[in-house]
């Protein structure tokens, strides 16, 4: 343990633990520790984390049990807090980085795997030789070794997948970005009091309480961004609140020129917000590339950039929950393309138009409100959508350029979105055994 120890006390210098590891130490009964946690998992922003990730291809449909949502709100520490939350975020980023050197050179100097349990049994021992660590919650380290053993899950689940597997990385200072309380309540290591929230090791700390908190709180993640401090409260139970029925039923199209259409014609715009903040992004670069390396005045400069990205990120946001939810109010089942966006970006020509967009985030948020409303998601496999006829069922080949349907053999003219989402609908009707 002494060498895992030593290589957390090395907190300028990433990759100074490889050299630090003696081989001895990857056959120490207790094993080794590291410090840190993989990339944050989806507990950062104000979306819910009920139904994310796992119903691409199956129904999103909702429960009369409780969903699981997130709510997000602003803090306010003190200066004395804000220094302990940074100096709590750069311990975890130790430690994270610590976990991940031990797994990395366990396996390359013996072949062994070091396991979750192996390091989550170590953590006592750090916070006895290390006092600093004493300043840190110890649910807050175990959620460190987590995500670490998260990280490497995915990373192995991506190879036998045949995907780009992409080794769990060291994390910057730039990288690493919040820390989790596993348990908030009474008794626990969070706890509301009053309009405050008080959490252990830090203090009580000033709420910017912007809604209402649904649900039992269960996990509070400690995050920090380009305007401050925030807290996300995972909630559990959370009721769901039904929308009235309205009989109608549609598919949608999303695109680039328009952000999406459905099959009876709503067209919603794409606002390319991306686009339009470019000139205010150059501004921001520059005024950060004229400061001086290391000075306070480029690291006031990158605060300005990094607000400036937020704007942007925090517009296409609030976007797509509106979108959504006009969506919702007026359709009772909606089907969607079952688009794989990862695959779709690699087209250098378009990346940067479909990153504008964000179909992705419309999607996972799409589902989640439908959850809580009481509507329908349908994923339908999109090959053919554009170029099928969806009045006779003619496949019909066009260019991407080519924006107007024309079918040959009925004579149906219509745009090239609009056909597709007809297409989308009668495709998901299908699958659901639905007569159209």
């Amino acid at each position: 343990m002494a060498s895992w120890i030593l290589s957390i006390r090395t907190p300028n210098s990433l990759y100074a633990s490889r050299q630090l590891l003696p081989l001895g130490c990857v056959y120490s009964q207790s094993g080794m520790i590291g410090p840190s946690m993989a990339r944050s998992c989806g507990r950062c922003a104000n979306m819910w984390c009920a139904m994310s990730a796992n119903r691409t291809n199956t129904e999103a449909a909702v429960s009369n049990e409780g969903l699981r949502k997130a709510y997000k709100y602003k803090l306010k520490p003190t200066p004395a807090q804000a220094r302990l939350l940074d100096r709590t975020l750069t311990l975890c980023r130790h430690i994270y980085n610590a976990a991940v050197s031990e797994r990395r050179e366990a396996w390359r100097m013996r072949r062994v795997s070091v396991t979750y349990y192996q390091q989550w049994a170590e953590l006592p021992g750090i916070k006895a030789a290390l006092p600093e660590y004493a300043e840190v919650n110890s649910q807050v380290l175990q959620d460190v070794v987590l995500r670490v053993e998260r990280s490497y899950q995915a990373f192995f689940r991506r190879v036998k997948a045949g995907e780009t597997p992409g080794y769990p990385r060291f994390q910057g200072r730039h990288r690493y970005h919040s820390f989790t309380y596993l348990q908030v309540g009474e008794h626990t290591s969070v706890r509301l009091d009053n309009g405050y929230l008080i959490l252990s090791k830090i203090g009580r700390v000033a709420v910017r309480w912007s809604r209402p908190v649904e649900g039992t709180p269960k996990t509070a993640t400690i995050s920090r961004e380009a305007d401050g401090w925030y807290v996300i409260l995972s909630c559990a139970e959370v009721p769901a609140q039904p929308l009235p029925l309205t009989g109608n039923e549609t598919g949608i199209d999303v695109g680039l020129k328009i952000f999406l259409i459905t099959a009876d014609g709503l067209v919603i715009e794409n606002p390319r917000l991306h686009r339009r903040g470019e000139k205010q992004l150059k501004k921001a670069h520059q005024r950060v590339s004229r400061r001086k390396k290391g000075s306070k005045r480029r690291g006031k400069a990158a605060g300005w950039l990094g607000k400036a990205y937020q704007h942007i990120k925090r517009q296409r946001l609030d976007f797509h929950h509106k979108a959504a939810l006009k969506l919702l109010r007026v359709y009772d089942t909606i089907y969607l393309d079952d688009l794989q966006v990862a695959n779709l970006v690699r087209n250098h020509h378009l990346t940067k138009s479909i990153a504008d967009a964000g179909w992705a985030q419309f999607r996972t948020i799409l589902v989640a409100k439908a959850a809580y409303a009481g509507r329908r998601i349908v994923a339908v496999p999109p090959a053919y959508t554009s170029q099928d006829c969806s009045g006779c069922g003619e496949r019909v080949l066009k260019a991407l350029s080519m924006r107007t349907h024309s079918c040959p053999s009925c004579g149906l003219v219509l745009d090239r979105d609009e056909n597709a989402a007809r297409n989308i609908q009668w495709a998901g009707q299908a699958l659901r055994g639905v007569v159209a």
